[in-house]
């Protein structure tokens, strides 16, 4: 459906109650205007009736732009019960937008500091956890690590990362959190797929019951989005189905998957802390390149050069890397405040989450874990 069809009847609820809202004449309409005609204003509307008009002037609205969701996903082959059981009885959730519009802006000039946050993301309870899921993962993990590539303690990072291993996945309503962010439109596009992927993930089997997530509508322990949910997600132990939800195996498998998708190189570490030399010049560095993506991520660290080319500049690694691993340099916190060189892999992290803090205290709490 084109764009400019949507735009109309998404508009014409709004439109309708503009129409209605224009003040009628508390009297026959005249002819010209005579002296002895009285000019009657009609009255304003008391607030709570202005309130529920816009409300429902919004309920209209949704409900259009849901038929215009459930016309796509028909047209990708959603079958007619799913679109009537994924959209029946939904509503915006105004929640949802005000944590949406809430979100921090990025400050690139002057970013927070990297050790509180660092402080509460890899704390004694998540690398405990971890180590305990670790360990009684030893017969799962092998099999999972010599398939895609990914060491099991970056896939306990990720878990511990993002849901406390399973501990805390989020209670929305997914399909109407989707559809909430799709109608208001920051990002519609993004949205709407989104929400047209969740339907074809319930015409496959999962059930509707089960689809709660965090407002911005991911899920399961991996807090997969749909879109990722259908391209990457695995059976990891055989039944037949990709369980992130609940099967530990299916978890751990569809995040490995996630990671050999986004070019995760086997045997490279995410990075090392490296020590510096005092009077190392910084101003020295050439020019770094230009990422094609998260830019603002990636214009704090430095230019790439091989490890043993920073060590012939001083710096230190404090683990195992080889000389011929490629690496960038960066200091979250500035010069003197702790420091790191990061592979290709660490990019990878950044797949998951475009955030230096995130990537950075997944590769730390993976380290943690593994010690």
């Amino acid at each position: 459906m084109d764009r400019a069809r949507i735009i109309k009847l998404i508009a014409a609820p709004v439109l309708a109650a503009a129409l209605l809202s224009v003040p009628q004449s508390a009297v026959p309409a005249q002819v010209g205007p005579t002296a002895s005609s009285p000019v009657v204003q009609p009255l304003p509307l008391p607030l709570p009736i202005q309130a529920a008009q816009a409300s429902a002037d919004e309920g209209a609205g949704f409900q259009g732009y849901l038929q215009l969701l459930g016309a796509r996903a028909r047209s990708e082959g959603v079958r007619e019960a799913t679109i009537a059981a994924m959209t029946s009885g939904l509503t915006v959730n105004p929640r949802v937008i005000a944590l949406d519009r809430a979100q921090p802006g990025s400050t690139p000039n002057s970013p927070p500091a990297f050790w509180p946050y660092y402080r509460d993301h890899v704390d004694a309870a998540r690398i405990n956890g971890g180590r305990d899921m670790l360990a009684s993962s030893s017969i799962l993990t092998p099999r999972i690590e010599a398939e895609y590539g990914v060491p099991a303690k970056i896939l306990m990072a990720i878990w511990g990362h993002e849901t406390f291993y399973g501990k805390v996945k989020g209670d929305f309503d997914l399909p109407r959190s989707l559809a909430t962010l799709a109608y208001e439109g920051r990002r519609r596009q993004l949205f709407a797929d989104e929400f047209i992927a969740l339907m074809k993930m319930a015409d496959r089997g999962v059930p509707r019951s089960q689809m709660t997530g965090s407002w911005a509508g991911a899920f399961g322990n991996p807090q997969f989005l749909p879109t990722i949910y259908l391209r990457l997600a695995r059976d990891g132990d055989g039944d037949g189905r990709a369980d992130i939800w609940n099967s530990r195996a299916d978890t751990l498998a569809s995040i490995a998957n996630y990671f050999r998708d986004a070019g995760w190189k086997r045997g490279e570490p995410w990075g090392v802390r490296v020590s510096m030399p005092t009077a190392f010049d910084r101003s020295a560095l050439p020019e770094k390149l230009e990422a094609p993506s998260c830019r603002a991520v990636h214009a704090r660290h430095s230019a790439w050069r091989t490890v043993g080319e920073w060590k012939a500049l001083g710096l230190s690694p404090q683990a195992p890397i080889d000389d011929s691993t490629m690496a960038t340099l960066f200091e979250p916190d500035g010069a003197g405040n702790g420091a790191f060189l990061l592979t290709g892999n660490y990019r990878v992290i950044l797949h998951y989450n475009c955030s230096n803090y995130y990537a950075l205290s997944v590769g730390l709490l993976a380290d943690e874990i593994a010690r």
